[in-house]
């Protein structure tokens, strides 16, 4: 497809937000000023925030007709989403979240992409760049194999069909097909979709080309709190779709479990059983060393708590995942 093409099929955006004062408004400018022939527009399902969200959403929706404003009254992502599609109007749909920055062909990348490929869903690199020493320190985690793991998404990579992408441009075809977004699945919607997606004969591709600048947790807090839940939910789409773990999914839970056996033992006068906590400790400092280079001095004493607390954190989660939860309450 050319520039030229006449036929440059409309696009939908939609993005759920949820107190994202800090990133809404530039995040919504990168969106509107894409460099894209069709015809564009955006669905903001706006959740109850505690911060001025919501005020800066209505403000944007009234100055640009093709900004719409829908209410997501539980503020949870899935259904979110899923009222952002129904209130969308187009044949694809780019997923978009409120702290997330588009570069500017982005979307015209992304249909390109899905006619060169006839993928159901395409996307590319969730590129996380931090301001503050902090965020500095987990934007290079979460872009180290250290930190993540190999998903192409996270790391990089050659363009190629994968389990799954970051956000996502949907055919709303695919979408209908496997009924949207399951709205028990509160993290982790994005895996379980796309594990839905394909297991009905679609296809998932990732290119490099889709390069989406993503805005760390700013604290340990939130960045523990981000990655505890999203242990716990890794499990729900591993207890729902079987087979689907893999020794990625699981090397933060073994090392949790190795940890805590190895201080218990140590603890008790076992003095081996310390190698476990230590070796730990000392595999996360060299890993930061290495990968830390080129960080401001603040940013790389940082890494290794950062490190530690994306492992540890998603790992605890995992374990302690209540076989309940994505369940249906009865």
């Amino acid at each position: 497809m050319s520039i030229d093409s006449p036929t440059w099929p409309a696009v939908s955006v939609i993005m759920p937000v949820l107190n994202e004062e800090r990133h809404l408004a530039e995040a919504v400018a990168r969106i509107m000023a894409q460099d894209y022939p069709g015809e564009l527009e955006l669905v903001l399902a706006v959740g109850p925030s505690r911060d001025r969200t919501e005020e800066i959403a209505a403000r944007i929706a009234a100055e640009d007709p093709r900004i719409i404003m829908v209410a997501n009254p539980t503020g949870r992502t899935p259904q979110g989403l899923n009222v952002a599609i129904k209130a969308s109007q187009y044949s694809i749909l780019v997923r978009v979240d409120g702290h997330s920055l588009l570069p500017s062909d982005y979307v015209r990348s992304a249909v390109e992409t899905m006619e060169d490929t006839k993928a159901d869903n395409v996307g590319g690199i969730m590129a996380a760049e931090g301001v503050t020493p902090f965020e500095q320190a987990v934007a290079r985690a979460m872009t180290s194999p250290l930190g993540v793991g190999n998903a192409r998404f996270h790391t990089g990579g050659q363009p190629g069909e994968v389990e799954t992408v970051y956000l996502g441009t949907f055919r709303r075809s695919a979408l209908e097909r496997v009924g949207g977004y399951d709205e028990t699945f509160v993290r982790a919607q994005d895996w379980e979709m796309n594990h839905r997606i394909r297991q009905t004969g679609g296809k998932v591709w990732f290119t490099p080309r889709m390069r989406v600048t993503y805005r760390p947790r700013p604290n340990l807090r939130a960045l523990a709190k981000q990655y505890f839940h999203t242990g716990r939910w890794r499990r729900v789409v591993g207890r729902e779709h079987q087979g689907t773990l893999n020794l990625r999914y699981l090397a933060p839970p073994i090392a949790v479990a190795g940890i805590a056996a190895g201080t218990v033992a140590g603890a008790f006068g076992f003095w081996p059983g310390w190698i476990l906590p230590g070796g730990y400790a000392v595999a996360i400092l060299a890993g930061a060393a290495a990968t830390g280079r080129g960080l401001p001095t603040a940013a790389w004493a940082r890494l290794p708590l950062v490190y530690a607390t994306m492992h540890l954190s998603w790992g605890l989660g995992f374990l302690t995942s209540p076989p309940r939860l994505g369940q249906p309450k009865s």
